[in-house]
């Protein structure tokens, strides 16, 4: 699907019209999720795309939420929710995590994450769930049409399956398609928090999750414990300047890894301009002469996608040059497997909901629709910034899409909420460093720290100033001085 990349891409892994549902109303309506029935997880999915185990003491469970909150006492939907009970005997409630998307899988992500939030885990519950419209929550199925988008040889190609992408969608997920996005998953949070048992809400976003967390904040903001957004998302910007940023991150992400690996002692050049035409010239042969790995193709988009997905993290560039050296060499199967992990494809070789999912979430989340003209004329400019992040093939799904989408969840203002941390980083390819200053003045009770190193989400790099204040916030409710800087 990421043929079609400037049209989808955010983050991860990260907006009054008839189709969205969405309503001013800060509240979720007359209804009850009641409580958690918490089971042992038999579902999960791990990150080679095959079952998982559960570790100790992760259990999962459900909610029912209204499919439409206009009509809350009419059809629910179930919402999929994971948990892993704190540690210590001095627990302060749950902790809700969104990893970000839009479209990602909390249920399986938290599985899998669980150590890297240890200390947290010592005081709270740690939560999270399967966004309405993902996965195990009425998540948005499109007829398989996953792979045919990646498959989008020129414009007209890519318009004509844009056009399929959109109608097998409504044709499989009609029923929710008029209710994703994020002010409706912000209301169901609302009631998660309830069924938890939670005065207030304690929540750490990262990347798409800031933008979630920020909507309710906006919506609920006597609801607000102690929140954290890392990798802030300005919702505002328009699918132009969010392409035009992006790209420039993580051209900049490319030269900052070129550089690292010289320095490491690279196999794919001995200087940085060298081993950036290394990789480049190996995927223009790509679009000529796919590898074969297996009974499959590492085509030229997905090539794309596998140089992209290492770029997110500085911890996992090496995984770059390894895959790369050895495409070079003839084996593809390194850069095949970061595609697949990129577009959610499983080890059966069907696909999760992450592609549709994040399809059907960011068309409901704007007015915006753009045309393949102006979406290839924003093409035009990324070739010019990072050519990497460029496609062969332009379309623009949302105009298809069968669901009017709104601006609602662009929003922001959290006037008398709790103060909320949000953390940017100078070298966070996906989601830039200005858009948590922006974020930041937006919610208007944000405090901001600033991470000078690289990769998307602070918390997760590594960063022990990040780490500590982090965790001094949500732990002790010591809050961040005004202006905190880690270094890298």
């Amino acid at each position: 699907m990421k043929k079609t990349i400037v049209t989808l891409l955010l983050g991860a892994t990260v907006l009054a019209g008839c189709g969205t549902g969405n309503k001013s109303a800060d509240t979720p309506g007359p209804t009850d999720a009641g409580t958690v029935a918490w089971t042992r997880c038999t579902d999960l999915t791990g990150a080679d795309g095959k079952p998982a185990t559960p570790g100790p003491g992760v259990e999962c469970g459900k909610i029912q939420v209204p499919l439409d909150y206009a009509k809350p006492d009419g059809e629910k939907i179930d919402l999929a929710l994971i948990r892993i009970k704190a540690t210590g005997d001095d627990r302060l409630g749950s902790l809700v995590f969104n990893f970000g998307g839009p479209g990602g899988s909390g249920v399986d992500t938290l599985a899998l994450a669980a150590t890297a939030f240890v200390s947290l885990g010592t005081r709270y519950d740690l939560v999270s769930f399967d966004p309405r419209g993902v996965e195990r929550s009425s998540g948005v199925k499109c007829g398989g049409q996953v792979e045919k988008l990646l498959e989008a040889e020129n414009d007209a190609d890519a318009d004509r399956l844009a056009k399929e992408f959109a109608a097998a969608c409504q044709k499989d997920s009609g029923k929710i398609l008029p209710h994703v996005g994020t002010v409706q998953a912000a209301k169901d949070l609302d009631l998660l928090r309830t069924a938890l048992g939670d005065a207030r809400l304690n929540y750490f976003g990262l990347s798409y999750g800031t933008h979630l967390g920020a909507v309710y904040a906006t919506h609920f903001p006597k609801n607000v414990g102690r929140f954290v957004l890392d990798s802030a998302y300005d919702p505002t910007v328009s699918f132009e300047q969010r392409a035009i940023t992006q790209a420039t991150g993580f051209d900049q992400a490319f030269e900052a890894f070129a550089k690292d690996c010289v320095a490491q002692s690279c196999e794919l050049g001995a200087d940085p301009a060298a081993v950036e035409q290394t990789v480049e010239q190996l995927l223009a042969k790509l679009k000529d002469q796919p590898l074969k790995v297996g009974n499959r193709e590492l085509t030229y988009g997905l090539g794309q996608l596998a140089v992209i997905t290492p770029l997110y993290a500085k911890a996992t560039w090496p995984m770059l040059e390894q895959a790369a050296a050895a495409a070079v060499k003839g084996n593809g199967t390194a850069l095949l497997a970061l595609a697949d992990s990129y577009t959610g494809r499983k080890a059966d070789g069907t696909y999760t909901t992450a592609m549709t999912s994040l399809q059907a979430i960011n068309c409901a989340d704007t007015a915006e629709r753009p045309t393949v003209a102006e979406t290839a004329q924003i093409n035009e400019r990324i070739k010019e910034i990072f050519p990497i992040l460029a496609t062969e093939a332009s379309s623009g799904v949302c105009a298809h899409w069968p669901v009017r989408g709104d601006d609602a969840a662009k929003r922001i203002d959290a006037t008398g909420s709790a103060p909320i941390v949000v953390i940017g980083g100078k070298g966070d390819p996906a989601t830039p460093y200005q858009w948590a200053e922006t974020l930041t003045r937006q919610l208007k009770t944000g405090v901001l720290v600033t991470y000078e190193g690289e990769g998307h989400g602070a918390y997760l790099s590594g960063s022990g100033c990040v780490m500590k204040a982090v965790d001094a916030y949500l732990l002790e409710g010591k809050l961040p001085t005004p202006s905190t800087t880690c270094p890298a």
